[in-house]
């Protein structure tokens, strides 16, 4: 199930240069950001009086317990295979995408092939509503940084958005076809990027809009920073944008060797916002410097590293980079990969610390926040969690009898909620022996 190398070591960084850019691009002079909360007037002027405190976050928990008798759309935990509490069964096609709320982790947000997306709670499996009126499959759906709306976003660009507690809707709009979605991590603004390469950004709910124009080529990929005034995208045609909220202008732009050679798939940041990791199809990961916008890293599994460097806009046809993070205790780094394989990198060194494998294909990994254990779910069904310092798997979960398509942990990491082409979604009581 798993192997352990130390001699894997991180490709050599090549080295920069000049880079060229599309149309009146330019690079603009960076400078050194305060790490404190920004001020309200940090975005766009249409957007000034947005509040970008970060508000206290509550502790509650969920003080209702499990409920585990079956009920409408909800299915009670089974003997045998299935480890789960509460399954939630009101999907009637794939379920491709899941969120929870961030202030109380009690409520989930679910979108599918069905083109439904549902609100429903996590104790329980009740459903709390339903967020109509898409046109086609739900991929993406999210709360808030305060919890208080949720939104949901089509494959054809209609996104949506809701008051939690009156389950009414508040906002729409109707964008190109959607490649991801974003809530702003401390102000009601979401970002989406799109297919015709622009990535948006509005006020919710009044609607004020910015835009930032990418290559035209979709915008595959996009993280907002922990400072919430820059982002990074990713874009099919293997370039990276690190963006200026306020000014709407790249402050770099990697391309060339400098970028990657096929679409991104992935981007990850660490807790302080100055380190970037960018995945693509051309199974490299790349760790890139927000400050100065140089890369300072490249990282390749030792499964693939045997094979021929791809030419531009050639894709790897056997292996991608489908997800990856950061560890926020150890300097290390965790990248999973299409063919199975999840990759332990150890940042300070830039060498291979562990390499677990995977029977099938990885789909998701997040990290559990304080410790140093990373979670998989795969294309088999099955959620495992493994010690990222000595590279053992603790533990896994089972239940699906289809892939698993998206998975949340909670902020205590005591549940796992995953979806599934199954038409379902889980929920799983995490128990380590080791905590």
């Amino acid at each position: 199930m798993e192997s352990e190398s130390e001699s894997g070591a991180a490709a050599d960084t090549p080295p920069l240069e000049t880079l060229s850019f599309h149309g009146d691009e330019e690079i603009i002079e960076v400078v050194e950001l305060d790490p404190g909360p920004p001020d309200p007037d940090d975005l766009a002027q249409e957007m000034e009086d947005v509040d970008f405190e970060e508000e206290e976050e509550e502790e509650e928990g969920n003080d209702e317990g499990w409920v585990l008798e079956p009920q409408e759309g909800v299915v009670g935990s089974m003997e045998g295979p299935d480890d789960s509490e509460v399954t939630f069964a009101l999907h009637s096609a794939s379920v491709f995408c899941v969120s929870l709320d961030p202030k109380t982790n009690t409520l989930a947000v679910t979108g599918g092939e069905d083109d439904k997306a549902f609100v429903w709670r996590l104790g329980d499996g009740e459903l709390l509503f339903e967020c109509a009126g898409h046109k086609d499959s739900v991929t993406c759906a999210g709360f808030s940084h305060d919890s208080t709306l949720v939104a949901t976003g089509d494959m054809s660009g209609l996104l949506k958005v809701w008051q939690v507690d009156t389950k009414e809707e508040v906002w729409s709009f109707e964008a190109g076809d959607l490649e991801w979605m974003e809530w702003h991590p401390r102000a009601p603004v979401l970002l989406a990027g799109t297919a015709d390469g622009n990535t948006w950004m509005w006020k919710v709910p009044n609607g004020d809009c910015k835009t930032f124009q990418g290559p035209n080529c979709p915008a595959t990929c996009g993280r907002v920073l922990p400072d919430g005034k820059r982002a990074v995208v990713g874009y099919e045609d293997g370039t990276i944008r690190i963006w200026d909220l306020k000014q709407g202008n790249p402050i770099h732009v990697l391309k060339g060797t400098e970028g990657h050679q096929g679409p991104l798939t992935c981007v990850a940041t660490n807790q302080d916002g100055s380190l970037i990791l960018t995945g693509s199809v051309d199974c490299q990961a790349k760790l890139v410097s927000a400050t100065t916008g140089k890369v300072v890293g490249v990282f390749r599994p030792e499964t693939v590293a045997s094979q021929p460097s791809l030419g531009e806009g050639e894709e790897s046809e056997s292996n991608s980079v489908e997800s990856l993070g950061f560890c926020s205790v150890m300097p290390l780094a965790a990248v999973g990969y299409l063919d199975g394989t999840l990759a332990i990198y150890d940042l300070s060194t830039q060498t291979l610390r562990h390499q677990c494998q995977h029977q099938s294909g990885i789909v998701q990994l997040l990290w559990e926040a304080g410790t140093a254990v990373v979670y998989t779910c795969s294309l088999d069904g099955v959620v495992r969690l493994w010690d990222a310092r000595t590279g053992r798997l603790l533990t896994d979960y089972r239940g699906h009898t289809a892939e698993i398509l998206d998975f949340a942990l909670s902020k205590d990491a005591s549940l796992v909620v995953t979806t599934s082409g199954d038409h379902k979604a889980k929920v799983f009581c995490v128990q380590r022996p080791d905590r």
